[in-house]
């Protein structure tokens, strides 16, 4: 069998569905890029038909991606494929992804139809697709939950009506890693044309089994995997692409290679976090801050004796350096340019000048500036162009006193200007930011994260606001969390006024 495994990343597509981490094209453009550096074979770029900005995007990637394959989204419906084959004109390389649901569960519940329809609008579909494109790949959503001989027939079908390649989803991530790996098996054993397609993975991690249930179905037959950046998706996430990469390169005697530049690892994971203010959990596998980290005493002294006694990885394989330059306030243009382009952002002479002036004056705040410091900055002027900006804050708060804040808020050039009490420094600065904003707003989430364990550092906040019954996500970044809080505030305000 083949050793070759094709990594299909899907950040663009299903991690982008993540509610607060939709990209912009500019931002899914950057990101494409940086996959493509990374050495990802498919970059599945969005789904067309949802909207005009998904449709756009894809086109928009196409002309921006070289070798890799681009890859749309549809549903098992004409309009979808039309529109997809429509997004991928300028792709070098298309696929169109095309599907319907298998289990029983949506066969009855969510189309009413029979188990013979749903073959009949799978073979349909595909054919359809094969009129645009010659690499068509067919996904039976739910195939976890598919009893494996009505599978079976599906994939059948679709490989005859002329499907490349077939998706075998744990939708609902409810498989066990030996019954998913069962799975591909049977059908590797039980489908006549097994060969003239490649099957692929897609688990979600919703009881923590994505990447047990991804190696398993790569164990048993599958060659290609469905991934994402820091295993981010809908609900409890997808499989984590540097969890199978690294697992591979691990474990040689699985005989896998991948055409992974692991070394781009890393600093495609801080992108990634960066743009869609996503913190990475600092004990998350390969990328998390701890992921190298030793604080037993016991595992210091075995560390520093000998590496291998704790790691079975070395952190440059996936792009960090222990010995990468330190930025502080005296450091010039030229390792601050350097430091961007290491985590995949090229900038104009214009752009550097703006962000090296940010750099210099929050490197007077903190003695050390790190990469999340540098990709909060690079990422700083999202909002510089919306309609509410913080003018300035002042907070008076201390023990056993009530904390007073005012504030100014610049909106459409106009200053205004309020002073409310509240319940700590925080409380007091959004009440007196709703003065200005007379909305019926509720803070439905507040969440601080502080990047390192240093006091003067960066904290991010994340906000979710509900208005009008929609929930809207908010992000700030600043060394003074009551700043930070108030501007992740109105960076929801700007999304429901935009």
């Amino acid at each position: 069998m083949d050793n070759r495994l094709y990594i299909f990343d899907t950040t663009l597509r299903d991690g982008e569905q993540v509610p607060g981490c939709q990209l912009n094209t500019v931002e899914k453009i950057q990101v494409a890029k940086q996959l493509e550096m990374l050495g990802v074979d498919v970059i599945e770029a969005g789904f067309p038909i949802s909207s005009p900005g998904d449709f756009n995007s894809v086109i928009e990637i196409s002309k921006a991606v070289t070798w890799p394959t681009i890859c749309a989204l549809t549903r098992a419906v004409e309009k979808d494929i039309d529109c997809a084959a429509e997004a991928l004109k300028y792709a070098k390389h298309k696929r169109i992804h095309t599907g319907v649901g298998t289990s029983d569960s949506h066969i009855q519940y969510k189309f009413r139809s029979t188990r013979e329809k749903i073959i009949e609008t799978a073979v349909r579909a595909v054919k359809y697709a094969k009129q645009y494109v010659e690499d068509v790949e067919f996904y039976a959503e739910d195939a976890g939950r598919t009893d494996n001989e009505y599978l079976a027939r599906v994939v059948e079908a679709v490989i005859k009506a002329g499907a490349t390649v077939v998706n075998i989803p744990d939708t609902t991530g409810y498989c066990l890693p030996h019954e998913y790996g069962a799975k591909i098996k049977y059908l590797m054993e039980h489908v006549d044309c097994i060969d003239k397609a490649i099957i692929s993975t897609h688990c979600h991690n919703d009881l923590g089994m994505a990447t047990a249930n991804t190696l398993s179905g790569v164990i048993n037959g599958a060659r290609q995997v469905e991934v994402t950046i820091n295993g981010i998706g809908e609900r409890a996430g997808n499989t984590s692409l540097e969890e199978i990469v690294m697992i591979t390169k691990c474990h040689p005697m699985l005989n896998i290679e991948t055409n992974i530049n692991t070394q781009k690892i890393y600093p495609t994971s801080r992108m990634i976090s960066s743009l869609m203010n996503m913190p990475v959990q600092p004990n998350k596998a390969i990328v998390g801050r701890n992921a190298f980290a030793h604080s037993s005493g016991i595992h210091q002294d075995g560390v520093l004796k000998d590496v291998s006694t704790y790691e079975i990885m070395n952190p440059k394989d996936v792009g960090i350096d222990d010995n990468s330059i330190v930025l502080t306030a005296r450091s010039g243009r030229a390792a601050l340019k350097h430091r961007l382009s290491v985590l995949g952002i090229e900038v104009e002479v214009e752009k550097l000048n703006e962000i090296y002036e940010q750099f210099l004056r929050l490197a007077d705040k903190k003695k050390e500036i790190n990469d999340d410091d540098i990709l909060m900055l690079a990422g700083a002027d999202r909002s510089t162009n919306k309609g509410i900006k913080l003018e300035y804050l002042q907070v008076t708060t201390g023990l056993n006193i009530r904390s007073v804040a005012s504030l100014g808020l610049r909106i459409s050039g106009e200053l205004f200007e309020s002073a409310a009490t509240g319940n700590g420094p925080v409380d007091a600065a959004i009440k007196a930011l709703k003065q200005i904003i007379k909305r019926d707003m509720t803070l439905r989430e507040f969440t601080i994260q502080a990047i390192s364990k240093g006091s003067d550092d960066v904290g991010k906040v994340h906000m979710q606001v509900e208005y009008n019954d929609v929930n809207y996500y908010g992000f700030g970044a600043n060394t003074d969390i009551v700043s930070a809080s108030v501007e992740a505030y109105i960076d929801c305000i700007n999304k429901f006024r935009d």
